[in-house]
């Protein structure tokens, strides 16, 4: 995915899109969401009408052309904003249709026999059972029946390395437009046309299915009202000028109104959301809506599955313990000639192990016999001419070596016991009919994710790790990964429970899921984050879906939410700080004829009344600009405390918001005086 969007397109060709879409919105219905700007267009509209009567009868329509040119450039400025936020989902929805493709798929007709027959992709239906080989490109959504295959998801996930998918378990879904590399499998179609998951990735990363969050509807709201009472204040001037023998022109009231509004944040506040549903995107992670990232920024609680997602899943060798009177040499090396000809995960896991840990690899023996597991001998092993190597269940192994209770060796047992009391799962291994020891098999934790949990601990997040083992193991993996707490021998009605729980508590919870079990709990969460490599149910029930089925993404995640919330907080701060120096900007200039008493407060000493108001009007509709860049950026989140958090804040935009429109009037008056503009 990452690559995908890298190819979606320059910044100049987003930039260009970004600049037409800007002019498209200016159509009022596209404004009637955000009262703000369409209040500026109806002044602009109405400046535009007085530089057309002032030059109808003969005077001049300097000033006024040049107000309505600036509110004009607000609207579109404001505009570009969201456009450029807007533009880089559709840059990436672009790269995205394109691997979306049409293939003849190869429909199974006949179960019994297999026979096949060519079918286009945008023919098949839901129930569907298609046959895709080495080579072929998955025609659709579905659920692997039968088979297993080695899968190219690059088109999705951006990653080239391809992934194993098989048939009943949690890596049993496909995604329509991947591609087999090896093997074959069978396919259950699960989604019909327009409805596959490239689908709805291209509506996630277009904006289709973009509604506003509480917190922006919210927002909304209050600069609706403000808009509201300034126009009332504004009105009431007109009525106070009239009163004080003061004609105020009609213009300039509209000016002071635009000027007083919070046009800044009423610019960026769509921008700032959408590029917080991007910068999801940008760490390969889609998000259905912008109430989902926004939820993430005001997570309490996490839950996280550990199988596949704090754990690889699968378990994995760690250790060989010898035997008295065996080296360890000589444990390992038995250990190792068991497992060559083993191909399930715990086999070559013990070949993984020899390799990294003690540079320890050898081949098959030639003319060796392979000795496969059976449910009866409950061994494996390898055999040769003269020699013989066994590992397995230890009383399996036990009895090979004709040993009884009473000759096992105490160190032995007390491996044995040890293994099985860390949550672990023993395997002897014996040559030759000779004991050599005991061989650890664990469910490992993936690297990382202890860091990364004690990070989400300083973000103040509670970490709850959810597992179907026993207690005994799950304390043991919930230690190793630094998970604050654990649910162990959990049911899919008991992590259900367990979210509503905390839910009650007034907690907002984030759950991290892959399997169908998970499906349940996802959905409940206030922030359902499925794997991509998950099951069908579990990436549908979730509001997000990490495309890298990394489950540390979770910090990315809430990191990215608590960025969107607090460049909103800041750009507001910052908005209606503006509105200080704009006092002093335009209220002496409005008055101060009539009212020269009023002078005092014309403390930037601005050039004339007209030049104060134009430059007033400038530096409204160009801070817009300057601020795109924050918008679409983010402000940086730091894991502090929120007091400590709302102080700085305060510090630099609202102190800030006062005193840059002071400076950049103070400029922008300078330069219109200087080249009587104004």
């Amino acid at each position: 995915m990452t690559s995908a969007i890298a190819a979606s397109g320059s910044q100049g060709a987003i930039l260009r899109r970004a600049a037409l879409d800007a002019f498209v919105k200016l159509d009022p219905r596209k404004l009637t969401g955000n009262p703000v700007i369409l209040a500026t267009e109806v002044v602009a509209f109405l400046a535009s009408a007085s530089a057309v009567d002032a030059f109808v009868r003969h005077t001049s329509p300097a000033f006024a052309l040049q107000m309505a040119i600036w509110l004009w450039a607000t609207v579109l400025f404001a505009n570009l904003a969201e456009s450029v936020a807007e533009g880089r989902g559709k840059a990436a929805a672009d790269s995205l249709r394109a691997a979306r493709v049409t293939t003849n798929a190869k429909l199974i007709v006949d179960p019994n026999t297999g026979t096949t027959i060519p079918t286009p992709s945008h023919k098949l239906g839901v129930g569907d059972v298609v046959l895709v080989e080495a080579g072929d490109v998955i025609p659709a959504d579905g659920e692997i029946i039968e088979g297993v295959a080695s899968v190219n998801e690059s088109a999705i996930t951006g990653e080239s390395a391809p992934v194993i998918r098989e048939s009943g378990g949690d890596r049993s879904a496909v995604t329509g437009g991947t591609t087999v590399v090896s093997d074959w499998i069978k396919v259950r179609v699960t989604a019909g046309q327009g409805d596959s998951f490239l689908d709805r990735m291209i509506a996630m990363v277009e904006g289709a299915n973009r509604r506003k969050t509480p917190n922006e509807i919210a927002l909304a709201v209050l600069l609706a009202g403000l808009t509201l009472v300034f126009m009332i204040a504004v009105v009431t001037l007109l009525g106070l000028g009239k009163y004080s023998g003061v004609t105020l022109d009609p213009l300039i009231l509209g000016a002071l109104f635009i000027c007083l509004i919070p046009t800044t944040i009423g610019g960026l506040l769509s921008a700032v959301g959408i590029a917080g549903m991007d910068r999801l995107l940008k760490v390969n992670v889609l998000a259905t809506s912008g109430r989902a990232v926004e939820a993430a920024g005001d997570v309490d609680t996490l839950l996280l599955d550990k199988t596949g997602t704090i754990t690889f899943g699968n378990r994995m060798a760690t250790e060989v313990i010898p035997a008295p009177g065996v080296t360890p040499q000589a444990a390992l090396t038995a250990a190792l000639m068991a497992s060559l000809a083993d191909e399930t995960p715990e086999g070559r896991s013990i070949l993984e192990m020899a390799r990294e840990k003690h540079n320890l690899v050898l081949d098959v023996p030639q003319g060796a016999t392979a000795i496969a597991f059976s449910a009866q001998t409950r061994v494996s092993g390898l055999d040769t001419s003269t020699m013989s190597w066994r590992k397995g269940a230890v009383d399996a192994v036990y009895k090979l070596a004709g040993l009884e209770r009473a000759q096992i060796p105490a160190d032995v047992v007390a491996a044995v016991d040890r293994i099985a009391r860390s949550g672990g799962t023993p395997l002897a291994v014996s040559e030759n009919g000779r004991l050599m020891g005991v061989i650890h098999l664990k469910d490992v934790v993936k690297p990382g994710v202890k860091e990364r949990f004690a990070d989400l601990r300083r973000m103040g997040l509670r970490t709850v790790m959810i597992t179907g083992d026993n207690p005994i193991t799950a304390a043991t993996i919930a230690s190793e990964a630094g998970v604050d707490d654990f649910l162990a021998e959990a049911t899919p009605e008991d992590k259900l429970r367990l979210i509503r729980e905390e839910q009650a508590k007034g907690r907002l919870v984030a759950m991290c899921g892959d399997g169908s079990n998970d499906a349940p709990a996802l959905a409940q969460a206030d922030v359902g984050v499925a794997m991509q490599t998950g099951t069908q149910a579990a990436r549908e029930a979730g509001n997000m879906v990490d495309l890298d089925s990394d489950p540390t993404k979770l910090i990315e995640i809430v990191e990215v939410g608590k960025q969107m919330l607090i460049t909103r907080g800041a750009l507001t701060t910052f908005s209606i700080a503006n509105d200080v120096a704009k006092y002093f900007a335009i209220i002496p200039a409005m008055f101060v004829v009539a009212l020269p008493a009023l002078g005092v407060l014309n403390v930037m000493r601005l050039g004339n009344p007209h030049s104060a108001i134009l430059s007033a009007v400038i530096f409204n509709a160009l801070i817009i600009v300057m601020l795109i860049p924050l918008a679409l950026k983010g402000v940086r989140y730091r894991a502090i405390g929120a007091a400590k958090l709302l102080t700085r804040n305060l510090m630099i935009y609202g102190v800030g918001g006062i005193v840059a429109p002071f400076v950049g009037i103070k400029v922008v008056d300078l330069i219109v005086t200087t080249l009587h503009l104004a």
